[in-house]
């Protein structure tokens, strides 16, 4: 890679580097939707003038469209998480508490994945900067977390799944005995019912 590629790389985005109060307000004019985006360009390029900033600070049509496409990518995703969070929350009182705990672990184990995607895709745009450690450690971190939080499930039910069936081998162990069945046949009735488990 080049030394201006590495430039251009580790440079920042101008709305990026735009005082926060300036980058408040564009954003809320993004949301709003109540402006062409045209327009929206040409308020937060006053703005840019009125706080005194050099004129290389000001946005380009084409640096400013990027930014606000990748923008409502980021909000139309947000809308959609929040639509499914809504359905899944809506379904959640029906389903097992099991059922509903390996739901909740598949939906964190996509999201770490896209996140990664994100990531890995983010890292790759021309003025992007290089993933960070820590968010590579947080990452990992959740990963780690889903997965035990997975094999400690599984063991859950595995002893659950063991308790019930010594109950019922007890149990019926009880009732052939009541009905008048050989020892051995009793024995191979627990034998068989504990072996399920």
């Amino acid at each position: 890679m080049s030394n201006l590629t590495n430039a251009k790389s580790s440079r920042k985005s101008k709305v990026n580097l735009l005082p926060q109060e300036i980058r408040d307000q564009l954003h809320a004019l993004l949301r709003s939707g109540s402006m062409h985006q045209k327009d929206i360009l040409e308020a937060v390029n006053q703005m840019i003038d009125e706080a005194g900033l050099p004129e290389d600070a000001k946005l380009s049509r084409t640096g400013f469209n990027r930014f606000a496409k990748k923008f409502e990518t980021i909000g139309e995703r947000i809308r959609q998480s929040r639509e499914v969070a809504e359905v899944w929350t809506a379904k959640l009182g029906e389903a097992p508490t099991s059922d509903v705990g390996k739901l909740l672990q598949e939906f964190v184990r996509t999201m770490a994945f896209e996140t990664s995607m994100k990531m890995m895709d983010a890292a790759e745009e021309e003025d992007a900067e290089p993933i960070s450690p820590k968010a590579l450690g947080q990452l990992a971190l959740v990963v780690q977390r889903i997965e035990a939080a997975a094999m400690s499930s599984i063991k859950v039910e595995k002893e659950i799944r063991s308790a019930f069936a010594i109950e019922a081998a007890d149990k019926a162990v009880k009732v052939a005995k009541t009905a008048g069945l050989t020892k051995d046949a009793v024995e191979l009735l627990k034998r068989e019912i504990l072996g399920i488990a």
